[in-house]
């Protein structure tokens, strides 16, 4: 970093423009070699080739195969459902190996690889921590805590599960279009459509997602996932994502205020299939992810201040309301039924001198990316990428 500041520095005393303007021109081409040979890399890492591997390799966030989806694009929410639709209902979305899977990554003994701490934030009444982990198959997997100040288990419950208070508030503004395909009234298992938009390079995206909840004591398990369905054909937009695996348990939580059981954790794991190559997906999650997340408290506290009124609850409230139970004594017998279990390590200091070239590289895959590549670009990696390279330009 000093050897580039004292070459700027000479540079600029140079007598003439025309020197300096030369002079930076020569100390610039290196520099504009990298980005092309980054153009070239992002080119390379077209990742048509990533979702075609990703699902030969069946990844560990997909428990179990399931079957197809039985309901058409126009279908409404199931009126009077016979047992055998409810029994097909639930195997259709999420098992119970799905629940096992998730209280395994609860617990960190699902034989993962290391969870890498990347972030710890916090508001007045909410705080946020996260890691990261890289499996050796598979996009980049990610694991967060937050915990909200004067919030019940039961009211989080509700309100992740709202598509339409989402879409209502805009808390969750990318969520353009919902559609219940399928409901289960005995287990409250779902299979819901998501259509969600992105920038203007990118189409809009859409989700087939199966989703169920459990309950132990005040304590929910929470799964969505995405879920193939034959019956919705696929189109050219909104373009469909088939790896999508978002999960979290919700529990009560010692308040920092008062030591009072007054607070709620909720413990989240995600990834999914981006379509860009997951190397620059991690530099933009990195930077992006807060700007988002704290979007999600004062649309909490929106939530709140709705429900205390007489407005009428949501169909998806309902549902929410509707979990299968499961008690201590089984859940147990998740978490020692394999002796595999992952760490959590504090993230590693990184010299930003020697990362220059290979920011430059992956600031050249990001623009091919931008420009030649449709796949799934989240907000966090859009805006993250941005802010992280005018931060480096603002150190140099």
């Amino acid at each position: 970093m000093a050897l580039i500041l004292e070459a700027l520095i000479e540079i600029s005393r140079k007598p003439t423009l025309a020197d300096v303007a030369v002079e930076l021109a020569m100390f610039s081409a290196p520099l504009w070699i990298a980005v092309l040979a980054g153009l070239l890399l992002g080119w390379a890492w077209r990742p048509g080739w990533a979702a075609g591997l990703v699902r030969a390799l069946n990844p560990d966030s997909a428990p179990s195969p399931q079957p197809p989806c039985s309901a058409g694009p126009n279908s409404s929410v199931a009126t009077a459902p016979t047992k055998a639709d409810s029994d097909r209902s639930e195997k259709l979305a999420v098992t119970e190996e799905d629940l096992e899977h998730l209280c395994r990554l609860v617990e960190v003994t699902d034989g993962g690889s290391v969870w890498h701490k990347m972030m710890d934030k916090s508001l007045p009444n909410m705080r946020y921590l996260a890691w990261r982990r890289d499996p050796e198959t598979g996009p980049p997997q990610y694991r967060s805590s937050t915990v909200y100040e004067d919030a019940t288990p039961e009211i989080l419950r509700d309100f992740f599960w709202d598509d339409e208070f989402r879409i209502k508030n805009g808390w969750d503004d990318m969520l353009l279009e919902h559609t219940t395909l399928k409901e289960c009234p005995t287990t409250g298992t779902m299979v819901v459509q998501w259509v969600r938009k992105f920038p203007f390079f990118c189409s809009n995206r859409e989700y087939i997602i199966g989703r169920r909840m459990w309950e132990s004591g005040r304590t929910y398990y929470c799964i969505t996932k995405g879920v193939p369905c034959l019956d919705l054909p696929r189109r050219n937009k909104p373009r469909r994502v088939d790896l999508y695996y978002s999960s979290w348990c919700i529990r009560p939580a010692e308040s920092k205020r008062d030591g009072q059981m007054t607070a709620c954790e909720v413990l989240l794991f995600h990834h999914e299939d981006m379509g860009i190559p997951w190397e620059i997906a991690k530099l933009g999650v990195r930077q992006g992810m807060w700007g988002c997340v704290k979007k999600i408290e004062p649309g909490l506290r929106a939530y709140q201040a709705a429900r205390r009124t007489n407005e009428p609850p949501s169909r998806f409230v309902f549902m929410a309301q509707i979990n299968s139970k499961i008690d201590a004594e089984q859940l147990r017998s998740f978490e020692i039924s394999s002796d595999a279990s992952a760490d959590i390590v504090e993230p590693e200091k990184q010299n930003l001198a020697c990362s220059i070239p290979k920011i430059l590289l992956v600031g050249g895959a990001v623009a091919m990316a931008y420009t030649l590549d449709h796949g799934l670009l989240t907000k966090a990696v859009i805006f993250g990428v941005v802010r992280r390279f005018a931060k480096i330009g603002k150190k140099l």
